[in-house]
């Protein structure tokens, strides 16, 4: 079976044709705000490079993480399962960074409003070990004793703490071949982390 990862939740940009274990193709760059631009055009290399022109399933990072990059990752997703007639479903940012390492980690990566995103997950076997939070540097330093934080506010974790070891990374849509079936079986929504700015009048 062949599935779609599509992964846009961070400053970076990246799509994959998985076939199991295996990665048939993929693409990953580190684009800023530009996933409007990037994300369809490489979706067409990879299928290209595959030589098919759809997938048997779509896997879409839901967040947290970038509010637009997630809508466009989402908006993308949902439209290609509508046109080739297959499932979608979602994935969380995190668990994709975690997932790489080799041993009990937090993930933190950069939100709004000087917080950080920032979740425990145990290596073996691989789960969430708490909920996604959204915090301040200095209240996850008080809360997070793992010593190894990946992520792209790992540094601002680690700094805030004064221990551990701070890696910097960014989800890879590869990775989700990494991922047990019940982290990947998430509907195909937004997931923000944090509560909205905007306010409704009361």
């Amino acid at each position: 079976m062949i599935v779609l990862v599509i992964e846009t939740a961070t400053a970076a940009c990246s799509v994959a044709l998985l076939d199991g274990d295996r990665v048939v193709a993929a693409r990953h760059e580190l684009v800023g705000r530009g996933h409007a631009e990037r994300l369809v055009p490489m979706i067409g290399e990879v299928l290209d490079e595959a030589g098919v022109n759809r997938a048997n399933l779509i896997q879409v990072d839901c967040g947290p993480g970038s509010f637009t990059g997630i809508r466009v990752g989402i908006a993308a997703a949902r439209g290609l399962s509508l046109a080739w007639g297959v499932p979608v479903a979602g994935f969380s940012a995190l668990s994709l960074i975690a997932v790489t390492a080799r041993e009990d980690v937090t993930v933190a990566i950069t939100g709004g409003h000087g917080e950080l995103f920032v979740q425990r997950f145990e290596h073996a076997p691989f789960a969430a070990a708490d909920a996604l939070r959204s915090l301040r540097p200095e209240a996850a330093a008080d809360l997070i004793a793992d010593d190894l934080v990946l992520g792209s506010g790992a540094e601002a974790l680690v700094a805030a703490r004064g221990t551990g070891r701070a890696q910097a990374a960014f989800p890879n849509a590869v990775d989700a071949r990494l991922l047990p079936a019940e982290l990947t079986s998430l509907a195909a929504v937004p997931l923000y982390g944090r509560a909205p700015d905007a306010k409704i009048p009361q």
